[in-house]
């Protein structure tokens, strides 16, 4: 037997980032994957031939339960209507969620209703990404080794989500009625999960607890129509067709980033990840040049705005590679004058919020003509500045790090661009060095160990989006 033709997943993406990622693994297993910002035509799908893997990205995870249901009917057909075996709503690794934003709940409930599949996979582990499913209970690496998701030194503390809960049922317990129960080491079989199933199980958390579990993992996922959970689902994906011999046994390699002398930056994340990135690239020499997210809410808006673009263009006309930043960190004392702006100004969270990322968005629109190369720092202001630039789908280039790769952007005026999107906590410290082309090859020796992931993430930390919590 061979792969079937066509495509194999069409993903729902609840950011942009995370949405970026599905792409990356698939298309460095050679798989080739595109994603889109809006639902594509079949016009704009007949530009991507060949494609064996359609995402769409959304704003989900920052999004009321409302918004999904008036919102994820039509995104689930528009997935249905691109002919793929697998239906995938993809959450981050991290599973922050809850029940009044980010419903992973309602999602599962939605997708299960728009594919007509009756118990769903769930799947937040991720090894390469270290994240781990294990009797139930999710780990991410982080700061001190391997943490149960309920005591991680940044989820739990998390300004939006905060995770409480390490059991995945329970967590999804509360943000749905439907009945769920894991599947756990060592029954991990077809039959064991159609067994719940049959018991009227709606949604299967399935453990994985390493690299070695990804063979049975995706053997599960094979046969389904609808699954919920993290790139994790395409990495057990493609484990399962290398052991059927449907793709070869080795990885091809993966293309690594052409040089480049400059590129901009735009960072609305205030991860501490984040934060030390710049600081790295900062001590190499790069400007670093700071927007007043709180003068975003005075009169002085377009103003501030107009002097940190004059800034960054004249660091990119003397070959310099700027930083616009609109916070260093977690304690960066702008974010809590920001949320007093905010509070002043009567504008909510979430508009705020919106507003900072569409000011980070023109700033690098303005500078996108000038530089080979981009970059975005922040899940959701990564979502705010691709609609910025006029993108309208984004496909793997080339490897730099997981879950920050190089994407080549395709714009609504036909021309394309070179961009990185990454979480705020993703990415080695010297990440932005590596989109320069000149450090990649580095980041081979900093991946975790297949069975022995190391005590500290070498990608920094959980993909979450601290960039919401100004």
């Amino acid at each position: 037997m061979t792969l079937p033709s066509g495509p194999l997943v069409a993903w729902l993406g609840d950011d942009f980032t995370g949405g970026a990622a599905v792409a990356e693994t698939l298309a460095f297993a050679g798989l080739p994957a595109a994603m889109f910002l809006e639902p594509p035509s079949p016009a704009t799908l007949a530009r991507f031939p060949g494609l064996r893997g359609i995402g769409i990205a959304t704003t989900a995870r920052a999004e009321t339960p409302e918004w999904m249901d008036a919102h994820l009917p039509a995104l689930y057909k528009a997935l249905l209507a691109t002919g793929a075996r697998l239906i995938q709503y993809k959450a981050c690794s991290t599973m922050d969620s809850a029940p009044h934003l980010g419903s992973l709940g309602r999602a599962l409930e939605l997708g299960l209703l728009a594919t007509g599949e009756t118990c769903a996979p769930i799947l937040f582990a991720s090894p390469e990404m270290g994240r781990f499913q294990a009797f139930g209970q999710l780990f991410a690496a982080g700061p001190g080794g391997i943490h149960r998701i309920d005591r991680h030194p940044v989820m739990a503390r998390h300004p939006v989500t905060p995770m409480d809960e390490a059991d995945i049922a329970r967590h999804l317990g509360g943000q749905t009625d439907l009945p769920l129960a894991p599947l756990m080491r060592p029954d991990l079989s077809p039959e064991s999960f159609e067994r719940l199933a049959q018991e009227g199980v709606r949604g299967v958390p399935v453990d994985c607890a390493g690299r070695d579990d990804l063979p049975a993992v995706g053997r599960i996922l094979w046969g389904r129509r609808f699954v919920l959970g993290s790139q994790g689902i395409e990495s057990a994906l493609i484990a399962h067709c290398r052991t059927e011999g449907w793709l070869p046994a080795e990885a091809p390699s993966r293309p690594r980033p052409a040089r480049v002398d400059r590129i901009a930056v735009v960072a609305g994340s205030a991860s501490a990840v984040t934060a030390r990135q710049i600081a790295w690239a900062e001590a190499q020499g790069w400007p670093v040049i700071r927007l007043d997210t709180a003068a975003l809410f005075s009169p002085e808006a377009s103003n501030g705005i107009a002097r940190v673009t004059e800034s960054a263009l004249g660091a990119v006309s003397s070959g310099r590679s700027p930083i616009v930043t609109a916070l260093r960190g977690p304690d960066d004392p702008a974010l809590r004058a920001t949320r007093a702006a905010m509070a002043a100004a009567g504008v909510a969270p979430a508009e705020g919020e919106t507003r900072i990322g569409e000011a980070l968005g023109q700033v690098l629109a303005a500078l996108a003509p000038h530089v080979p190369r981009l970059l975005v720092a922040g899940g959701d202001t990564s979502g705010r500045v691709a609609r910025a630039l006029g993108l309208q789908a984004l496909e793997p280039l080339a490897w730099i790090a997981h879950g920050a790769s190089l994407l080549r952007g395709h714009r609504l005026d036909g021309t394309t661009i070179e961009i990185i999107l990454k979480g705020g906590q993703m990415g080695p410290e010297d990440l932005f060095g590596r989109a320069l082309g000149a450090r990649a090859e580095a980041e081979e020796s900093s991946r975790p160990s297949p069975r022995a992931p190391k005590t500290s993430n070498p990608q920094g930390g959980p993909h979450d989006h601290p960039d919401r919590a100004a």
